[in-house]
């Protein structure tokens, strides 16, 4: 969740060429064959011009972006956005140190590869292919929620999230966003949760629609309370909330019952959104586990060699996360897809048919697209209660990937 993002556009990439190569070597199965950049594909960023005159800017005082690839066909008023993953700041070292890489500055982020739920192939993102797509640039270190109008002259940090989540919407709707027919809020990892704190918020700003859902991707992190855990988000986001200035932008649904930094899990918030949304997530995500159970833990687990204490702390941890997960009795509002494999994110690499991690022969794909279109409601969770090792196709080779 730390890398940094040229290590993961690497990544993305790597992957993006195993599907064309598996693409074809499949192209005499069908003279329709789509061609390999419909599956990944880069695309420019989009600077919001004028978020520097609304205070609307990245850690190191940069104007916030964004990547759009229009939607075409019948998707051309479907508008789905992402807003990227990418861990929190959680002081001035942290941030000031994060202002120097493109999680804190646009002036260094690249064109970003689109693939997965952004991918293009009708094939392998049939309910989604020509929808509008936006990968939202994580650039404040908060989650899309800080809010403080003075910057340390020292530092030159400012602390403004809440601003760029306001700045980029806006723009969007100049652009056809408010025309929208059928529209998607999500986030991954960091930014599931203002995926979900916006939801509501991003439902009313689009009347015309006929469909707005939001989609959490492995972003429900949540506050153990067994000893054999690590309470260790706790305290990282009372860090945030403290120096992001988060609470004024928190529902006040949930600062009243309880203090700010608890309103940063998603279990405490949940109850109160109105709009429908869908959970995707391992029980077994590997950025919860490495800070709950123990990091590097993914070794034991590729190699199948956990011990006895782990395996116990594996049981509680799933026991937790499937508890602090809406409860399950109304699909239509609530919709999940929870397995057990040990990785972080699914939205992009493991989006397509090569390598998606099925439960009981469903996909997320599947059930998620049939979830959105009203065609089936679902939660489903796998039944395993220790981690599942995990593997990628890479260059047409099975390769663990934790």
């Amino acid at each position: 969740m730390m890398a940094t993002r040229s290590v993961q556009l690497v990544c993305l990439l790597i992957c993006s060429l195993s599907i064309m190569k598996t693409a074809s070597a499949k192209v005499n199965e069908s003279p329709k064959q789509e061609k390999g950049k419909d599956h990944a594909y880069f695309v420019d960023k989009t600077i919001v011009q004028n978020a520097v005159s609304k205070g609307a800017v990245c850690l190191d005082g940069s104007p916030p972006a964004y990547h759009l690839d229009h939607g075409f066909g019948h998707g051309v008023r479907n508008w789905i956005i992402l807003l990227s993953g990418g861990a929190w700041c959680r002081n001035i070292t942290d941030c000031l140190n994060r202002s120097k890489t493109d999680l804190g500055s646009s002036k260094l982020m690249m064109p970003f590869i689109f693939l997965g739920i952004f991918s293009k192939s009708k094939s392998e993102n049939p309910d989604f292919y020509n929808w509008n797509k936006v990968f939202v640039r994580y650039c404040d270190g908060g989650s899309f929620t800080g809010d403080i109008e003075s910057v340390d002259l020292a530092t030159n940090l400012h602390f403004r999230g809440a601003r760029i989540f306001d700045a980029v919407i806006e723009d969007l709707l100049a652009k056809g966003l408010k025309d929208a027919k059928n529209a998607i809020l999500s986030g991954g990892s960091a930014n599931g949760y203002p995926a979900m704190l916006y939801c509501d918020h991003f439902h009313n700003l689009l009347p015309k629609a006929h469909r707005v859902k939001c989609l959490v991707d492995a972003g429900y992190f949540i506050r153990v309370k067994n000893p054999l855990l690590e309470n260790v988000f706790e305290s990282l986001f009372r860090d945030v909330v403290t120096l992001h200035g988060s609470t004024k932008v928190l529902p006040k649904s949930c600062t009243s019952r309880m203090k700010p930094e608890l309103c940063f899990f998603p279990e405490n918030i949940q109850q109160d959104i109105k709009t429908p949304f869908f959970t995707v997530m391992s029980a077994f995500d590997s950025y919860q586990v490495d800070n709950i159970v123990g990091s590097n833990i993914g070794d034991y687990i590729r190699a199948r060699n956990c011990t006895e204490s782990q395996n116990n702390a594996f049981k509680e941890l799933r026991s937790e996360f499937l508890n602090a997960l809406p409860v399950a009795n109304d699909p239509k509002q609530r919709g999940a897809f929870i397995d057990s494999f040990n990785r972080h994110t699914q939205l992009e690499l493991w989006w397509n048919k090569v390598n998606a991690t099925p439960v009981n022969n469903l996909t997320t794909m599947k059930v998620f697209g049939d979830w959105y279109y009203d065609r089936k409601y679902s939660y489903v969770i796998d039944e395993h209660d220790l981690p599942l090792p995990v593997y990628l196709y890479i260059n047409g080779t099975l390769k663990s990937r934790g």
